[in-house]
């Protein structure tokens, strides 16, 4: 009877922290794509005024502006969401 205390206090301190991994992973995430979003874009245009005139040159730029289309979408998709989970918690 004396154990059942300590380890239903372990167990609550052990479980405390699992539902907040799924709000700090979204978070990364977020960081993560407006991070990319800045540098392709960044690399883009730091490519554009360079970049030879033949189709290899061309396919580069068109890679760098994909991608940069691809992270900044996703930024701005979870971006409302942490907004909102924001505006609701206070």
């Amino acid at each position: 009877m004396k154990l059942i205390f300590p380890l239903l206090l372990l167990l609550s301190t052990l479980n405390a922290g699992f539902f907040n991994e799924e709000a700090d992973s979204e978070k990364q995430e977020l960081l993560e794509n407006k991070r990319l979003c800045e540098l392709f874009t960044k690399k883009a245009e730091a490519y554009k005024k360079s970049m030879r005139d033949d189709l290899l040159a061309k396919t580069t730029l068109a890679s760098y502006e994909h991608r940069a289309s691809l992270f900044c979408g996703k930024a701005k998709k979870s971006e409302p969401e942490s907004t909102d989970e924001v505006n609701t918690s206070k």
